[in-house]
């Protein structure tokens, strides 16, 4: 699966989409994958990426490929 990917008509890595879902840097990330869900606010195609904000914190975040929707599983 490639590493980048097209998100709302740019072009980004996986680094790049989780700085989009966390909203700053990060420090590790994983690839992106294909998410198993539609796009709540637009019914488009959602990404996954795994990151590490922080030392101590592992996230899973999501990304709408369409519009500006994004989620992470933070309690």
């Amino acid at each position: 699966m490639s590493e980048n990917r097209v998100v709302q008509g740019r072009m980004v890595t996986a680094e790049k989409l989780a700085e989009m879902v966390e909203g700053d840097s990060v420090m590790e990330v994983d690839s992106i994958q294909e998410a198993d869900r539609d796009c709540p606010d637009c019914g488009g195609n959602v990404l996954e990426v795994t990151y590490m904000p922080s030392v101590t914190e592992l996230v899973t975040g999501w990304k709408c490929q369409d519009c500006d929707w994004s989620e992470a599983d933070r309690d």
